[in-house]
């Protein structure tokens, strides 16, 4: 659902670009209470997963594909506050290497494919995780559901965008039916890898899962007769620690191998809004790529000759980008809310 420069006008874009950057700006400040030991260092991670993944497109129906957009997949790991901004870092290493997503259309894509999902999806899985048994298979299910929603519902907001401000003369209820249709099933997809994402983390370290975080019962003692709750945990012990180097490394490692190899398999189809905007005309003003010239635009490695070996290395170069980047903003946060929860020393004269 990357939108192209010259689908919608300079106005709404430019509006649409102050809701982004407000966002990314409340996010930020937001991020700050998300963003601990645990969930800094996988941040950077999740970025590069999200990227890794929306190079894998899977066909949805005939002439058509779709891929992850990642917004539930990250609220959920992550939190909401830092999962726009794991988002809107994908968008960006998108939309300046690989010419994926138009830069005058960049506040547009982060609002539809960062906020709207972000913020729809988790607000369905902590709706959800509040009626279900608090089971890890609860979470897995209440991240499928909330994912199913959170695709159609960015759909419409792309939508509505459209309505205010696109640069053809197109029946809105076509492209809203047509729009909401393929995204459901793309929906199917984008809920299917992030249940069995979230699934995968929950077995190995479910601690790591902002989403499934204070979903334990308490472990209760009877002293005297009455039930009280068992005192919290200390500091994580240095195995558990271990297992989360080991975690971000797997992660990792799997990220490579999906943009550096599987990618190369994923399918060529248009996705949903390239094959609705040629279906209903609404791509008959879209305007050339301000970075078409970019080394690695279409994720490719200009002058490799080799389609797959010219893919494989745009892949790994992209996922090495977005962790290294998003990595460094998360670390800042972080390092900013240490610096806000700090103790102010003093001197007495």
């Amino acid at each position: 659902m990357h939108v192209p420069d010259g689908f919608i006008d300079a106005p709404t874009s430019a509006a649409a670009g102050a809701v982004a950057a407000a966002a990314v700006a409340v996010s930020l400040r937001g991020a700050r209470r998300e963003l601990d030991e645990r969930t800094a260092p996988l941040a950077g991670l999740v970025a590069a997963f999200i990227f890794a993944v929306q190079m894998l497109n899977f066909p949805v129906a005939a002439g058509t594909s779709g891929h992850l957009l990642g917004g539930a997949l990250a609220a959920i790991l992550v939190g909401p506050y830092t999962g726009v901004l794991c988002v809107s870092v994908v968008l960006l290493m998108q939309g300046i290497l690989f010419a994926d997503g138009g830069l005058t259309a960049l506040g547009v894509n982060i609002t539809v494919m960062g906020c709207v999902t972000t913020v729809v999806a988790y607000a369905v899985f902590r709706g959800l995780v509040k009626v279900l048994p608090r089971t890890r298979r609860s979470v897995t299910a209440a991240s499928f559901v909330a994912a199913v929603l959170s695709v159609p519902a960015a759909a419409l907001a792309f939508t509505l965008i459209y309505w205010i401000g696109g640069t053809t003369d197109v029946a809105i209820g076509k492209v809203a039916t047509a729009m909401v249709g393929v995204h459901v099933l793309i929906g199917i997809g984008e809920a299917a890898i992030t249940a069995l994402t979230v699934g995968a983390v929950i077995a190995v370290r479910p601690d790591l899962v902002y989403g499934a975080r204070g979903l334990q019962q308490k472990l209760k003692l009877r002293v005297n007769g009455e039930l009280v709750d068992v005192p919290a945990a200390g500091p994580a012990p240095v195995a558990a620690r271990s297992s989360h180097r080991r975690v971000w490394l797997a992660g990792l490692a799997t990220s490579l191998a999906l943009a550096g190899v599987v990618s190369f398999y994923a399918s060529a189809d248009p996705d949903g809004l390239e094959k609705v905007a040629a279906d209903k005309g609404i791509d008959a003003k879209a305007e050339d790529h301000a970075a078409a010239d970019s080394p690695l635009a279409d994720y490719g490695v200009k002058d490799v000759d080799n389609a797959r070996l010219s893919g494989g290395l745009a892949g790994v170069i992209g996922v090495g980008v977005t962790v290294v980047a998003g990595s460094g903003i998360f670390w800042a946060v972080r390092r900013r809310r240490t610096q806000d929860v700090s103790p102010v020393s003093t001197t007495v004269a």
